[in-house]
């Protein structure tokens, strides 16, 4: 049985509120920590869960109130210019991509958790942390504390977590890229449920009909310098849609898309990043979940899936063994190699994205071939998208790697 009763689990995004749910249904007392001072309502773009994210949710009973605020979208199609170059097949036997706002998944989780029981505090922004034979005590910039056996660090990808467990800790590294979202008044001619994922002249962008009419469509401007999100604010949007229209001048649909978007529906991402490999997840009384460990390009559509998923199975380790220690390096040996295997995946995707004209040009021929060949979703994201945790198996009898 474990010694582990209590944990502080820091940071009440995605990868939080699921490890105070999951850590509780494995019978620790989990309280979420959140910096902020309320939740996240209203704020963030969207983001899609695969299959293996919404198995995890299963766990901890979420995914059904996630899916009636999600839309499934079970068709992607390639384009190269004006050229739409083919469907990307789809896995068969598993549900399809759920595309749901950030905000929306934030407040599921968030209602979810504080009704299973599970205490979230705001206004809580982690300064420190000392580990003892006993456990660990949490410092917060109130000038408050509080003590538990295991801390969990699910604070994203600047995590103060990672840098209390490594101070030399690697920390995000940018793309390259500003992200932007929008709505824009163009009706497309193409069913609901259906993802065109385009690369333009110059850049990559996607779009998709929106539910109330219009196209939602998401794009990226190289950034020589990154922004955080506040310096990216401050540029008016209209300045934002001059440079994306400049940029995407040459694309179909995609200039007309932006040039029909009211400055006022532009959401504004800022700089997109990644995690580097963490040479270290745990110490000997914390441990890093989610985006603070392992935060892939979103080219990998898997994220926030892997969040969950990492949540969950911190749990089961927990659960299972005799104490925090022997935990954290079984969760280490479960995880590690998943999801870098994602982020390498991503790192092709971005390769491709950035093209340059000769491959662009020849794109229209070899990306039916890659399609079905070294792209084809069975092999490139079966793996992936294929994984079900066995929360009834006991992490115990030897857990398997993904």
């Amino acid at each position: 049985m474990s010694k582990v009763k209590t944990a502080l689990v820091i940071g009440g995004g995605v990868a939080g509120p699921v490890a105070g749910m999951a850590l509780r249904k494995a019978g620790v007392d989990a309280t979420v920590y959140e910096a902020y001072p309320s939740t996240a309502d209203g704020v963030g773009g969207s983001l899609g869960l695969a299959p293996n994210g919404l198995s995890a949710l299963e766990i901890v009973g979420v995914a059904g109130a996630v899916r009636a605020l999600a839309r499934p979208m079970p068709r992607s199609v390639m384009a190269v210019g004006r050229k739409r170059v083919d469907t990307i097949p789809t896995l068969p036997g598993l549900p399809p991509l759920q595309l749901i706002w950030r905000a929306d998944l934030h407040r599921a989780l968030y209602d979810h958790a504080v009704a299973q029981g599970v205490r979230v505090e705001h206004g809580k922004r982690l300064v420190g942390a000392e580990e003892s034979e006993s456990g660990v005590t949490a410092r917060f910039a109130d000038g408050t504390t509080a003590t538990a056996d295991i801390l969990v660090g699910a604070d994203g990808i600047r995590s103060t977590v990672r840098t209390l467990i490594d101070p030399n800790a690697p920390g995000p590294t940018p793309t390259g890229l500003l992200g932007f979202e929008a709505v824009a008044d163009l009706d497309l001619p193409q069913d609901g449920g259906t993802i065109t994922y385009a690369f333009g002249r110059r850049g990559f962008y996607l779009f998709r009909p929106h539910p109330d009419g219009g196209a939602e469509w998401g794009a990226n401007l190289p950034a020589d310098t990154p922004m955080t999100l506040t310096e990216a604010r401050r540029i008016p949007n209209e300045e934002w849609l001059r440079r994306l229209r400049d940029y995407h001048a040459e694309d179909n649909p995609g200039a007309e898309l932006i040039g029909r978007t009211d400055p006022d529906r532009l959401q504004v991402l800022g700089s997109l990043h990644m995690m580097p490999k963490v040479p270290r997840w745990h110490s000997d009384r914390m441990v890093l979940v989610g985006d603070a460990v392992h935060a892939p390009s979103n080219s990998s559509g898997q994220g926030a899936s892997l969040a969950v998923e990492s949540a969950v199975q911190l749990a089961r380790c927990v659960r299972d063994l005799p104490d925090a220690s022997s935990a954290f390096v079984a969760y280490e040996r479960m995880r590690r190699p998943r999801v870098e295997r994602v982020a390498a995946r991503a790192a092709r995707i971005n390769s491709s994205k950035a093209a340059g004209p000769l491959s662009r040009a020849l794109m229209p021929l070899l990306m039916p071939i890659m399609l079905r060949t070294v792209m084809h979703p069975e092999r490139a994201f079966g793996v992936e998208q294929r994984y079900v945790i066995d929360w009834d198996e006991s992490v115990a009898d030897g857990p398997r790697p993904a």
